[in-house]
């Protein structure tokens, strides 16, 4: 499926996120920094109001004053990536889980490794909080927007262990 992409970036306390809609205007992805490589989908200038919808929302998120998002998404991954997403949207704003939890909480208690991979996998973060995971210990694991970034957005939500 071809996707669009709208560059009317939106900059963010965590620097600026690029989003990628389908054609059905649900969002894709959620991408760090501007723009796209090479090979991405075809560039549209436009604004939509999906897009708009999405700024407003990302705004009242970043200014305290939104704890969920009221986005149509089309995640796309495999089943497992899919559950590991779903249950990403169930941790509360300001609350953590480690992975070890997460795996758990989809049925899969041995599969913590995968959880994790399909949590740095995921392609719409901040909207699907995987920021919101931590190490069993309740260590900052790796985050694809950077570690600050993770320790920013948890900051932000006033972060509180599990």
């Amino acid at each position: 499926m071809v996707c669009r992409v709208f560059y009317a970036n939106v900059e963010t306390p965590i620097g600026t996120l690029t989003p990628v809609f389908d054609e059905q205007g649900r969002l894709v992805e959620l991408r760090f920094g501007v723009g796209l490589d090479a090979s991405g989908p075809p560039v549209e200038q436009s604004q939509t109001p999906e897009a708009r919808r999405l700024w407003s929302q990302l705004h009242e998120y970043f200014s305290g004053q939104r704890r969920t998002f009221e986005l149509d998404l089309a995640m796309r991954g495999t089943p497992f990536q899919l559950a590991v997403w779903d249950e990403l949207r169930r941790i509360p704003y300001g609350h953590t889980v480690s992975y070890a939890e997460l795996a758990h909480r989809i049925g899969k208690p041995n599969a913590v490794r995968a959880v994790g991979a399909a949590n740095g996998a995921n392609p719409i973060p901040v909207i699907v909080p995987c920021h919101r995971v931590i190490g069993t210990n309740g260590s900052l694991t790796g985050y694809g927007g950077g570690i600050e970034r993770k320790q920013w957005l948890l900051a932000l939500e006033g972060r509180r262990l599990f």
